[in-house]
């Protein structure tokens, strides 16, 4: 039933689209580099960003807001994932860790 789809760019934003009429709903800003990867959650709630400037930021979908942000790779962040649960967020980077 989700009705959300979120997308990130080169341009450092994340953008939240109705799929239902092909809209966007809500830009999100806060990285400072590109936008390698996002993951919308199961509730669409919450989505998780990943970036070139080496964070993961957690973000409010209904109120557009920030959350969140996740610091510890060295390199930039091209994956991420919440767990089944929700209660977790997994991030890959090209500094070969997972965290």
């Amino acid at each position: 039933d989700n009705k959300l789809i979120a997308s990130g760019s080169r341009d450092k934003t994340v953008k939240i689209w109705n799929m239902a009429t092909g809209k966007e709903e809500r830009t999100l800003k806060g990285h400072t580099d590109w936008v390698a990867s996002v993951f919308l959650s199961k509730d669409n709630k919450l989505i998780a960003s990943g970036s070139w400037d080496n964070t993961v930021k957690i973000w409010n979908v209904a109120m557009g807001k920030e959350e969140q942000t996740l610091k510890g790779h060295t390199n930039s962040v091209n994956s991420v994932v919440f767990s089944n649960d929700g209660k977790l967020t997994v991030s890959g980077s090209n500094d070969n860790t997972v965290k």
